[in-house]
C-alpha cells in the first residue's frame, strides 16, 4: 500500500506551485468546482464575434479571452496584478490583443465612448461609472462576478466564525449599474459545489484566490490548516459552496 502523503509534504506542494495567471489546472484531481450553467466563455465568444472594438477588464492571464475564436479587429485587456501581465501578453498575442498594465483603483486609461463591448470575469471590483464612460451608446457590459459569501465555509475553517458578508451582493451590482446610467438586461445567480480533496489544494487555492483569507500565509495559519487536514483525513473531502452571478448591462 502506498504511503499516505504527509501534512508537511502536502502544504509544501501547495506553497511551492506557481499561482500566476488565472488558470486552475494545478488543482486537477485535487479539487473540483461546478461550472455556472450559462457558459461565460461561450457568451463572451459570441459577443466578440459581432463587435469591432472590445475590452476585457481584469483579464488575469488572459485564459478566457484566449478562447475567443473570432476576436474583433481591436481588442484590449487590462490587468492590475503585475505577475499576470506577461502571462496575459503571451496568451493573447495570437489574437492580436493589447494588454495594458493598470493600477487596481485607477480610472480606465481609455477615452470615452470607444468600446462596443466590455467584459470582465471575476473582477476584483467593478467601477461602474468607468464602465459606463468607456462604452459607446448602445454598447454592452457582460460580466461573471463572484457572489456574496463565496466559499465562506473555507474562510471560516481557517479564520473561525465571520460576520454576514456585506459585499458582492447581486442587487448591489444592479443598483450601481443603474446609478451609472446603464440598463441591466440580464441577471442570473447560481450556487456551485466546491470540493477540496487535500490540504495542498487548499493552500494553493488560498494563495491564488487571496480574498478568501486576506493575508493568508502557511506560517500564520498553520494550526488551522492542520485542523482542516485532520478533518479531511477523518471525514473525507472538504465541501464549500461558491456563488456566482452573471450581469449584462447596456449603455
Amino acid at each position: 500500500m502506498p504511503r499516505e502523503t504527509s501534512f508537511e509534504d502536502l502544504i509544501a506542494e501547495g506553497a511551492a506551485a506557481p499561482v500566476e495567471g488565472w488558470a486552475f489546472d494545478w488543482l486537477a484531481g485535487r479539487a473540483t468546482e461546478e461550472r455556472p450553467p450559462w457558459g461565460y466563455a461561450r457568451l463572451v465568444a459570441a459577443r466578440m464575434a459581432g463587435v469591432r472594438v472590445a475590452l476585457d477588464i481584469d483579464t488575469g492571464g488572459g485564459e478566457v479571452l484566449a478562447e475567443v475564436p473570432h476576436p474583433p479587429p481591436l481588442l484590449v485587456a487590462t490587468e492590475a496584478w503585475p505577475p499576470n501581465v506577461p502571462v496575459a501578453r503571451a496568451n493573447l498575442a495570437p489574437l492580436g490583443a493589447s494588454v495594458v498594465a493598470v493600477a487596481g483603483d485607477a480610472p480606465l486609461p481609455f477615452r470615452a465612448a470607444v468600446f462596443d463591448l466590455v467584459v470582465s470575469r471575476h473582477p476584483v471590483r467593478t467601477d461602474w461609472p468607468e464602465v459606463a464612460r468607456v462604452l459607446r451608446p448602445g454598447g454592452t457590459f457582460l460580466s461573471q462576478q463572484i457572489g456574496s459569501g463565496t466559499v465562506r465555509e473555507l474562510s471560516e475553517a481557517i479564520l473561525g466564525p465571520l460576520p454576514p458578508p456585506e459585499h458582492r451582493h447581486p442587487e448591489h451590482a444592479v443598483a450601481a449599474a443603474r446609478a451609472a446610467g446603464l440598463t441591466v438586461v440580464d441577471l442570473r445567480e447560481v450556487t456551485l459545489r466546491t470540493v477540496f480533496h487535500d490540504i495542498g489544494a487548499v493552500v494553493w487555492f488560498l494563495r491564488k484566490v487571496i480574498w478568501t483569507v486576506p493575508g493568508f500565509t502557511v506560517a500564520a495559519h498553520r494550526p488551522a490548516l492542520r485542523r482542516l487536514h485532520d478533518r479531511i483525513r477523518v471525514e473525507g473531502p472538504f465541501v464549500a459552496h461558491a456563488r456566482r452571478f452573471l450581469i449584462e448591462a447596456r449603455a
